[in-house]
């Protein structure tokens, strides 16, 4: 059962952001940006209130995602991404992006915080950051 509401439209979507944003990472890596990003459309909470569908979430300004600004994530989305973005719109979980509302991609080694959020671990390049659960329970 999805843990948000979703169309086809909106799986084609998260699977292009998830491909531009880590596909250099592998399948476990992109399936951890879906999680930020499913984390982002239950995240009633923080930087994410008026955030309700894959759409808002993937668009969002201030605080969107970079790729969108890339022309690699205009690029049509393919089997094996949707099928990952799927995995995470059913409520599949990895860590350290369980919990994770941002990542990013540091040149050298993770920063305890990042804008004020704590690290949750990293995954090859990317760094995961979580609020804590008394600030944003809805991704608990």
């Amino acid at each position: 059962m999805a843990v948000i509401p979703f169309k086809e439209n909106d799986v084609q979507l998260l699977a292009r952001l998830i491909r531009a944003e880590a596909e250099g990472d592998g399948q476990l890596g992109m399936l951890m940006v879906g999680n930020v990003g499913v984390n982002r459309v239950r995240a009633d909470c923080l930087d994410f209130k008026d955030i309700r569908n894959i759409n808002d979430m993937v668009y969002q300004s201030p605080g969107g995602f970079e790729a969108t600004q890339k022309g690699y994530f205009y690029q049509r989305a393919r089997e094996t991404e949707k099928r990952l973005a799927r995995r995470t719109i059913q409520g599949e979980r990895f860590h350290p992006a369980t919990n994770s509302l941002w990542f990013f991609r540091p040149a050298g080694a993770c920063p305890a915080q990042w804008f004020n959020q704590w690290n949750s671990g990293r995954f090859k390049a990317h760094c995961f950051y979580s609020p804590t659960a008394e600030n944003c329970p809805t991704v608990f």
